[in-house]
């Protein structure tokens, strides 16, 4: 049975990812691997979990040999926001420590899944039906560690034979664990708002209509393309994986349909709304469909609905 590590394992989507993987492949050979943020009781307690630094090569060797791994989900990051405050912390962390993955990679033999994202693209990139293959000139950060990303993978495939593959996410929506410095952290927000208050300030003006996901869809699609036939793979490192593309105003009006008398009030943020601006509404992915057979569950409708019942059982609301 091969052996799977999951950095930043305590992250939005290694925190759901972690488990996941350790129910198709049983607990003991998924190691999850964090840094500040300890891990939940689900998942300190269901297999092994320990302290790695990813920009420490030796770090991280430690843990490969100690395990005999074979597979890393390679999900530690700075995100967008949170890139813009702190930019060379978020080169350092996204950068240097992809470097040391795909480089522990290569000499252990070991397959690599890297989650791009929307904010791989930019103010110059068609904003609908956003092409797999386009234009790539983001004007943030997160964006350029990530477009540095996809082709530092595709680099390490084509050079040296690393098993290197990866979706360019869009806004990912948990009921599981709380955003982390994301610009569309409020199509997470907005469900707390509206069981806690029934009531939500938005930090995204009005018609600032986004990619999005619900995260059982973006945990299948990962483990989907890290299964699929190498053989079929022409894109590997960058496919464009979309779910659904929605504004505030529309999630808000799904919410109402379950919460008749939640309220939305909108309270700009500049910078996350710049960012937003310089994002596609929607990717094309039929790379993604035709390569490994991509197809997401849930539309807006129903993930509003699992996320207010989940919740509300989180909340005990």
């Amino acid at each position: 049975m091969k052996r799977i590590l999951v950095t930043g394992a305590t992250g939005q989507i290694g925190s759901e990812l972690t488990l996941v993987l350790r129910d198709k492949y049983g607990a003991h050979n998924v190691v999850a691997a964090g840094h500040k943020r300890k891990p939940n009781r689900n998942m300190a307690e269901s297999g092994p979990f320990c302290t790695i630094e990813v920009t420490d090569y030796k770090s991280v060797e430690k843990v490969v040999k100690a395990y005999d791994i074979h597979t890393i989900y390679h999900l530690a990051a700075v995100l967008s926001s949170a890139a813009e405050s702190k930019p060379q912390l978020a080169w350092h962390i996204n950068m240097d420590g992809l470097m040391t993955i795909l480089e522990i990679a290569r000499k252990y033999d070991c397959s690599v899944f890297t989650p791009s994202s929307i904010g791989a693209f930019g103010p110059s990139t068609p904003p609908d039906n956003t092409p797999q293959d386009t234009i790539q000139r983001p004007n943030t950060m997160y964006g350029i560690s990530k477009v540095s990303g996809e082709l530092l993978c595709d680099y390490y495939y084509e050079k040296y034979g690393v098993d290197t593959r990866g979706l360019r996410y869009p806004g990912l929506i948990s009921h599981e664990t709380l955003p982390g410095g994301g610009t569309t952290d409020y199509a997470v927000e907005i469900f707390y708002g509206a069981i806690k208050n029934k009531k939500y300030q938005c930090f995204l003006k009005a018609g600032t209509r986004l990619d999005m996901m619900y995260m059982p869809d973006a945990i299948r699609a990962a483990m989907e393309l890290m299964e699929a036939d190498s053989g079929r793979l022409k894109h590997r490192n960058a496919f464009n994986v979309t779910a659904m593309s929605f504004s505030p105003e529309d999630i808000c009006a799904s919410i109402k349909e379950q919460i008749p008398d939640f309220k939305m009030i909108y309270q700009v943020d500049p910078l996350r709304q710049a960012i937003a601006d310089s994002w596609p509404h929607k990717m094309d992915d039929r790379a993604a469909r035709s390569e490994w057979g991509w197809k997401a569950e849930y539309d807006l409708s129903a993930m509003t609905k699992e996320m207010i019942v989940k919740l509300r059982q989180k909340l005990k609301m």
